[in-house]
């Protein structure tokens, strides 16, 4: 009888394999998903330094700069400012008199953790940054694989907080940047979510707003969720129907959320005294693609791929781009993640639409709809498995040398 395989020729593990899998299956789920974050931070880490060692002298650090220098630019350099002198009290302007680039465009949860750190410990800015983005990196790791662990068999979901570890723009898990705090405390509140402890998601979702501007598109999750209970509760897993009683957790937590997204905006016109403080400080940074226009919602994305793609093939190709993004949320493989984490992600990118303009940050900017990673790790095929990993790690490096290394003038930040 061939190794490997019984009687009647359906294959079995052999001993040794057999061995491994049991030893395997002993090692807490927590420590593989440990060992895989920080293997995945080196990986970036050596990419990261690879880009340093070739880095020439600019607005942001000296040529060759060490990691942590390297690990705090663009953005970084923002954040520094807020943690080391907090937020203007007069907004720049230029000789035309609009708003230029500033701090308020920045949530202040991060930087002012940051700021807290460095009193408590004495220690740079950068170490500090990037040691928080890190350690809420491998806890966004963890409850993710709790979260996917809701919906999908182990091996999938391991699988998919494999593709979140090595994902094109996971490098933000080890920059001076908020996201990956912000992704932290998202999971949580979708892990909340999904074992329905409304109560419990209420200061996961104040700080979540404060971390990065996505109160808005939460509240919109919760209200497509709740739709979806009234319409059909086994849409959303449930025998009961739609009662006031249940209602109300899940509203309470809408309204949160959405006063909590419109708050930053009104905590900087009262600072300011400018109403339209926030909201013209972010147009600031779109100026250079299209001049000074008002916020119209749901303009954005025409304007960017007029500007990036003219028309009316910017047109057509932003209406493919929407269409294949809700066939993908759409199908019937999809729905093995269940129904929250595809609104999520539908919330997410209506939200997007609405307000942010797509230029070279966009990428990063989709960060938050990485639970539809489970969709992305459903197929068992190893050879499929190897290859999409492979294909992450290299779009890692064609990622940070489009955006995160500064060539010359460059015009694409991360």
């Amino acid at each position: 009888m061939a190794d490997g395989l019984t009687t009647a020729g359906v294959s079995r593990p052999t001993p040794s394999r057999a061995r491994w899998r049991a030893r395997y299956r002993v090692v807490p789920w927590w420590v593989r998903i440990t060992v895989v974050y920080v293997l995945a931070r080196i990986v970036t880490g050596v990419m990261l330094q690879a880009f340093a060692s070739v880095q020439a002298a600019n607005s942001f650090t000296v040529q060759h700069p060490a990691y942590l220098s390297f690990a705090s630019i663009w953005d970084g350099a923002w954040y520094r400012v807020i943690a080391t002198g907090g937020y203007p009290s007069t907004l720049p302007v230029d000789a035309a008199g609009h708003v230029t680039e500033n701090a308020w465009a920045f949530m202040p949860a991060y930087p002012f953790l940051v700021r807290g750190l460095m009193l408590l410990t004495g220690a740079s800015f950068e170490l500090v940054a990037v040691s928080v983005s890190l350690l809420a990196g491998l806890g966004a790791a963890l409850v993710f694989r709790r979260l996917m662990g809701r919906f999908l068999d182990p091996a999938r979901a391991t699988f998919a907080t494999v593709l979140l570890c090595v994902s094109p723009v996971s490098a933000m898990f080890q920059v001076a940047y908020a996201e990956s705090m912000g992704l932290f405390l998202l999971i949580v509140a979708l892990l909340l979510m999904v074992d329905r402890r409304w109560w419990t998601m209420l200061p996961v979702v104040l700080l979540l707003g404060m971390t990065r501007p996505t109160g808005l598109a939460f509240a919109l999750l919760v209200v497509l969720f709740l739709g979806a209970w009234f319409i059909r509760p086994a849409w959303v897993r449930s025998s009961e129907p739609l009662t006031l009683r249940r209602f109300v957790p899940p509203a309470v937590v809408a309204v949160v959320s959405g006063l909590v997204g419109l708050a930053w905006p009104a905590i900087a016109w009262a600072a300011t005294g400018v109403p339209k403080a926030y909201t013209d400080t972010e147009l600031a940074w779109r100026s250079s693609y299209i001049g000074w226009q008002e916020l119209v919602p749901f303009a954005p994305w025409v304007q960017g791929f007029g500007w990036w793609f003219g028309q009316p093939a910017g047109g057509v190709l932003l209406a493919l781009v929407v269409v294949a993004f809700a066939v993908f949320v759409c199908m019937p493989a999809a729905r093995r993640v269940g129904l929250e984490l595809r609104l999520w992600g539908i919330a997410y990118v209506v939200y997007l639409l609405a307000v942010f303009f797509p230029q070279s940050s966009t990428w990063r900017i989709l960060m938050p709809i990485a639970p539809l990673l489970g969709i992305v790790a459903l197929p068992r095929s190893r050879v499929y498995r190897v290859a999409v990993v492979v294909a992450f790690v290299g779009m890692q490096w064609v990622w940070l040398y489009y955006t995160w290394w500064v060539d010359g003038y460059d015009w694409t930040p991360p």
